[in-house]
């Protein structure tokens, strides 16, 4: 496998069409499409077809499904791995399943473990119960969706991630919060954390004004002046100045362990 020091990776901060798979398929194809040959890792919002609608019997898709056909195809012609969160069913189970393609064709997914109840998701879906690490190019990536942000155990990197990946469909109302949680993760794994988050205005009313980051592992965005844009933010992150870091200042070896039950 190729192994890449500087990772190129794309966050999609886009405006989703209320539940309409085929509307949002074909607005990303075009805008991945112009990515050929610039980036190495594409990172949609969370429900990326759909918004964060909870009409799971309706809407959810089987993995052999156009979307999961549609990203690999996709994937393949770019050159460019992909992945995001999606309405999934499987068996008699629907999960906000969060889906990473490579150009190899390879398809690894996590369904998304913390729900949130609050908003009755829950209800809708079925929570997942195991942590994902994909490795591609060398880098140990972590997958995560939106709420799981909150609950750090779950997040914890025990000597096995280099960058986590949060896909959400987070409110303005808690924008702040999206914020700080994205460099707490980051500060306290000595991990990067790419954070990619919807604009617009959902089905339901809800406002979301993206504010999409990477955040390196001393806690500092890569670049905030694009946080409200419509369109995609690029980035390159190190391996090398990863692992400088953590030599240098080896707070992992003092770490907690714990076990998640």
């Amino acid at each position: 496998m190729e192994l890449k020091d500087n990772l190129r990776i794309t966050l999609a901060q886009v405006d989703l069409a209320w539940e309409d798979p085929r509307r949002n398929r074909n607005h990303f194809d075009l805008l991945i499409r112009q990515l050929t040959g610039k980036s190495d890792l594409v990172i949609l919002p969370e429900t990326f077809t759909t918004g964060f609608s909870m009409r799971a019997r309706d809407l959810a898709e089987q993995m052999d499904g156009p979307t999961v056909n549609w990203l690999l195809q996709l994937s393949q012609i770019t050159k460019i791995a992909i992945c995001g969160s999606l309405l999934i069913k499987d068996n008699d189970s629907y999960y906000n399943r969060f889906v990473f393609v490579t150009p190899g064709g390879e398809v690894f997914f996590y369904n998304k473990r913390h729900l949130f109840s609050i908003g009755g998701e829950s209800v809708s879906y079925t929570a997942g119960d195991e942590r994902l690490i994909v490795h591609f190019l060398g880098w140990r990536i972590a997958l995560y969706v939106c709420y799981d942000i909150r609950f750090p155990v779950w997040c914890r990197n025990v000597n096995d991630t280099d960058l986590m990946i949060f896909t959400a469909n987070w409110p303005s109302s808690r924008s702040e919060v999206w914020k700080i949680l994205l460099k707490a993760r980051a500060i306290e794994n000595q991990v990067y954390v790419a954070g990619v988050n919807r604009i617009g205005t959902d089905g339901e009313g809800i406002l979301y004004l993206g504010e999409s980051q990477v955040i390196n592992p001393r806690g500092e965005a890569l670049k905030e002046n694009y946080l409200t844009n419509n369109g995609l933010l690029s980035f390159e992150i190190s391996k090398n100045k990863l692992n400088d870091f953590r030599k240098k200042f080896p707070v992992a070896n003092d770490a907690d362990r714990f076990i998640v039950i």
